[in-house]
């Protein structure tokens, strides 16, 4: 029962570490940007859109296309920089302990 008693206790030490993290991961913005930071996006940790950032010379009605393409190459850009954070707290998290493929914490 020693066995049984201990791992319970890591595992609410884990639970614990992962609301903290969550909690980081909300408070947290990642940058991406396109087109030579003309557009800019910034997404939390958990890859939700924060903001959005245009520069002007870009608002003209013939450029629409460009504009909408821009905004998801910086969308895609802060969500990779996102992803790797979280591999990175993930790692550190679980002490380097490779995790199943496809198994994503904490969404």
């Amino acid at each position: 029962m020693k066995n049984l008693g201990e791992m319970m206790k890591q595992v609410q030490a884990m639970q614990e570490r992962m609301a903290e993290m969550q909690s980081k991961l909300d408070q947290t913005a990642v940058a991406g940007q396109s087109g030579g930071g003309l557009v800019k996006v910034t997404l939390n940790g958990k890859g939700a859109m924060v903001s959005v950032s245009i520069d002007p010379s870009l608002l003209k009605p013939e450029e629409k296309e460009i504009v909408e393409d821009l905004i998801a190459a910086a969308h895609a850009d802060a969500k990779g920089k996102a992803e790797a954070m979280m591999a990175d707290e993930m790692k550190s998290m679980t002490g380097g302990i490779a995790l199943p493929p496809g198994f994503k914490l904490p969404f």
